[in-house]
């Protein structure tokens, strides 16, 4: 019997390693050496820890079996799952374990094959299926189960806090401790099975949405409000998974971020680093009101301020360079309430810290590549595939008598990756370097136009010779002349009205180019 139960502890004599990630590995059987603890590791596991020179038992000594099957059959055998199950107050279960001279497994520590955490666009199925694990899982259901003999740890990650522990205790862990990680396990396993479920889904659904689809969250923040004061909120991220996106950005300065901070910062990851230039957007409640690219950061920036500096007040910069001195003294000019980049030069890092409640946000890695956009609404969930990818310059179709020249399509590209991100309604107004004037959330196209030319005179925009982009098509023609009276020389839109005729011979009695790209970005 393993267990004190007068205390509420349990004595690890006996341990069990597969893991998939070997230094960890490798480490925690030192440390369960340090502590006395028999040491039992399959396979490639055995080898690692071999070669560190600590002690172990090769599972096959304990099954009489090497690997079958190249691999895909070593745990699975009564030797091990019966150490594992049996419960050590059940005369019966000792008997039998006696019997069939299998010794108590008194801890399972398993880190399985990295199938959750591959993209599933970068492995085909045949090799994917491989990175399903089935003796891992195994096992640690059954040590999840017989959490009151055993303990289970279910990711590499808990190995060092384990070891801790083990050691605190003398050799014993506590009930409650082992409670907690049985319930790690469950979860773990279910998401795990859960990835797989969705990827074997999507092969045999091909374009149709899935048939269920699992969301597993733990809370990574506690924010102190949702959008407003009274409302309760907090930032969750899928359990289990390596942290993507937000969750793997670095706050280096300033406050705890905010419900409405996180929203605007999705979009601050996500459209600067849609350009190969150096760009930077500025974000006010999930919209921009400005883009810039330039031949370097600073002036990148400048552009995008330049669009309309009064909303730029209090706004939320996204970069996609590491911010330099210039650029970080730019961005002090004015009131900014949030700046994510991929990185701070030392002296820009110390420039920004100047203002106290700016919140610098370091994000080294790519933007989150989740591929569906999950919302709530009342009583269920909308899911869809995320909006990604925009039709390249040579999949603009003109469909006027006037061909954009080099100038102008640069522009039209520009502005047909920026508008994606602006709330629908959305009709915008660029050069090749910058939005000049942004209509968004309109409930017509043609007052989002209307709002995009007013709004570049605000800022005292000259929006002569400037080219604009609407994320869905022209109904009338009216939005167009709109446009025309600005001085608009190009346009690109979807197509696909019923109207496409009207609209089109509107631009050439007008004199404008228009493009088609067949792909419409509404983000409502």
């Amino acid at each position: 019997m393993n267990q004190n139960k007068d205390q509420g502890f349990i004595e690890i004599r006996r341990a069990l390693i597969s893991a998939w990630r070997k230094e960890p590995a490798v480490e925690l059987a030192r440390r369960l050496e340090e502590s006395g603890v028999e040491i039992v590791a399959s396979g490639g596991t055995a080898d690692a820890i071999t070669a560190a020179g600590i002690p172990v038992e090769r599972l096959s000594s304990v099954t009489g079996f090497d690997e079958l099957l190249g691999g895909r059959v070593k745990t699975l055998h009564p030797a091990v799952h019966a150490g594992i199950l049996a419960l050590r107050d059940d005369p019966g279960h000792i008997a039998d374990l006696e019997h069939a001279g299998i010794k108590p497994i008194d801890l399972v520590a398993v880190d399985l094959y990295p199938f959750p955490m591959r993209d599933d666009r970068a492995v085909d199925l045949s090799s994917a299926v491989e990175l399903i694990d089935v003796g891992g899982v195994a096992m640690l259901r059954a040590a999840a189960k017989n959490f009151r003999y055993v303990a289970v740890l279910s990711r590499a990650e808990q190995f060092a806090s384990a070891a801790d522990a083990l050691k605190a205790g003398n050799g014993r862990l506590s009930a409650d401790f082992c409670r907690e990680l049985a319930v790690e396990a469950f979860r773990w396993t279910a998401d795990y099975d859960a990835a797989i479920a969705a990827r074997l889904a999507f092969e045999v659904k091909g374009e149709s949405p899935p048939d269920r689809f699992g969301l597993r969250l733990r809370r990574a923040i506690e924010l102190r409000y949702g959008e407003n004061p009274h409302q309760l909120a907090g930032f969750y991220v899928s359990d289990g998974d390596a942290p993507t996106g937000i969750a793997a950005a670095e706050r280096l300065g300033g406050k705890r971020l905010s419900f409405n901070n996180l929203l605007d910062i999705d979009i601050a990851l996500r459209l600067p680093r849609e350009f190969d230039q150096p760009a930077a957007a500025i974000l006010k409640h999930t919209t921009p009101c400005g883009v810039g690219i330039g031949d370097d950061l600073r002036d990148a920036f400048l552009n995008a301020r330049s669009t309309d500096p009064q909303s730029a007040f209090g706004g939320i910069v996204g970069l996609n360079r590491r911010v330099n001195l210039e650029t970080a003294q730019a961005i002090r000019e004015g009131f900014m309430e949030v700046v994510v980049a991929p990185g701070f030069e030392e002296e820009a890092l110390k420039e920004l810290k100047r203002s106290k409640n700016l919140r610098i946000m370091e994000m080294t890695g790519s933007p989150s590549s989740d591929e569906y956009d999950v919302r709530s609404v009342c009583g269920g969930f909308l899911l869809q595939r995320r909006d990604a990818g925009f039709p390249e310059l040579d999949d603009f179709r003109v469909v006027t008598g006037r061909q954009p020249d080099a100038e102008q399509l640069a522009a039209l590209r520009f502005a047909w990756i920026v508008v994606r991100y602006v709330k629908s309604n959305a009709v915008l107004l660029a050069e090749s370097r910058r939005t000049v004037g942004i209509g968004a959330g309109q409930m017509s196209r043609v007052d989002a136009a209307h709002l995009a030319v007013w709004k570049a005179g605000q800022a005292g925009l000259d929006t002569a010779g400037t080219v604009a982009a609407s994320d869905a098509f022209f109904p009338f023609r009216d939005g167009l002349d709109v446009l025309a009276d600005a001085g608009v020389t190009a346009v690109v839109q979807p197509g696909g009205s019923v109207r496409d005729e009207e609209v089109i011979n509107a631009a050439d009695e007008r004199g404008i180019a228009m493009v088609f790209t067949g792909r419409r970005h509404f983000r409502h």
